[in-house]
């Protein structure tokens, strides 16, 4: 599989980075992650030049990695300062260092070309880092390929299906939807507005709604990492005010980071912040809780999707249908990126 290699690309929480070593997979390239001293996120290649032995199996040094096995000692920008037993060292003892942006409690990395990593080219997740929003996130690795997850996210009517009891019911998988394509920033987005509908037990628990609601998805996907889902729940037949805050209603803002780890592996970064609720550590509890059941029956289908697709023939014919629309442009989009090797949107 190729990937669009000259983009950022999710690769830890800004918690799950610290001074303990971290190892992550993206695109197939292993890299160690840590902070030095003073809270600065590095991102190293996860191999010593000598031997091959894992950075991350290592210890850190004040701001330098030692290598566990023959003692390579490598400073934040990938360059060698020490080799055991003689003070000559070797012109091309060094390792790859990465741009690196922790930007809405996400650390992002670049794994293409280092000229063309431009931050002002991510995309934004602000209720992340929020305080008038409580959040709750998490990760699950997938043993699939990264385009099975978008397809997913992009064609919610699974809701119906595979997530019943938790966020799915009929009126998901019945609602038309509509979708638009921005070419020019390189963005999908895919609403489906539905103003009499089930309240299924992940808002109804949350909210504390009885009865009806109007529900909004709103879908923004900018390939080839970053999905948002705009979620608006009221009760039924309460619409936004012409002007001013649509204070009547609950909120969520559900993110995905799609983050390809290797052709048949993926990292799903997922978190749901809310504008309700926000000092109830119950409700925090239960949106985890609950979520995260619903990621690991994405997860459970998908990797049985994977190995399905890993034993067809070759060009096998793949049906799609109206609801495909927003997922289909997601895969255009993301092959133009591969093959034009763009930071992002065409220019």
């Amino acid at each position: 599989m190729a990937f669009a290699r000259n983009q950022w690309y999710v690769t830890a929480y800004s918690n799950e980075v610290g001074r303990d070593l971290l190892a992550r997979t993206v695109l197939g390239e292993p890299l160690v992650l840590y902070r030095t001293e003073s809270g600065e996120a590095v991102a190293l290649a996860d191999r010593c030049v000598h031997r091959r032995y894992p950075l991350s199996e290592s210890r850190l040094d004040g701001d330098t990695i030692v290598c566990g096995y023959h003692g390579f000692t490598y400073d934040q920008t990938g360059t060698c300062v020490f080799v055991p037993g003689q003070q000559r060292i070797p012109r091309t003892a060094r390792v790859a260092a990465y741009p690196v942006v922790e930007q809405d409690s996400l650390i992002w990395v670049w794994i293409g070309d280092r000229d063309r990593a431009d931050p002002t080219t991510i995309p934004r997740a602000p209720w992340l880092d929020d305080p008038r929003y409580a959040v709750v996130r998490g990760m699950e690795p997938l043993n699939a390929r990264y385009s099975l997850l978008v397809d997913n996210l992009m064609d919610l009517s699974h809701e119906t299906y595979l997530h019943g009891g938790y966020i799915g019911t009929p009126e998901v998988a019945n609602t038309p939807i509509t979708t638009e394509v921005d070419e020019e920033r390189g963005i999908v987005y895919v609403s489906r507005h539905m103003d009499d509908a089930e309240c299924p037990p992940f808002y109804a628990k949350s909210t504390g709604i009885q009865g009806r609601i109007t529900r909004w998805q709103d879908i923004e996907f900018h390939p080839p990492c970053l999905y948002l889902l705009h979620s608006r729940i009221a009760p039924q037949g309460l619409y936004p005010p012409a002007e001013g805050e649509d204070s009547d209603a609950f909120h969520a803002e559900i993110v995905y980071a799609i983050t390809p780890s290797t052709e048949n592996t993926t990292y799903d970064f997922w978190a749901v912040a809310r504008d309700f609720a926000i000092d109830d550590e119950s409700v925090s509890e239960y949106l985890h809780q609950s979520n995260r059941t619903v990621v690991m029956q994405d997860v459970t289908a998908l990797n049985i999707l994977e190995q399905v697709i890993a034993s067809e023939p070759d060009k096998y014919q793949e049906l799609s249908i109206n609801i495909d629309t927003g997922g289909l442009a997601a895969r255009r989009l993301i092959a133009r990126m591969v093959e034009a090797g763009t930071v992002g949107a065409p220019r």
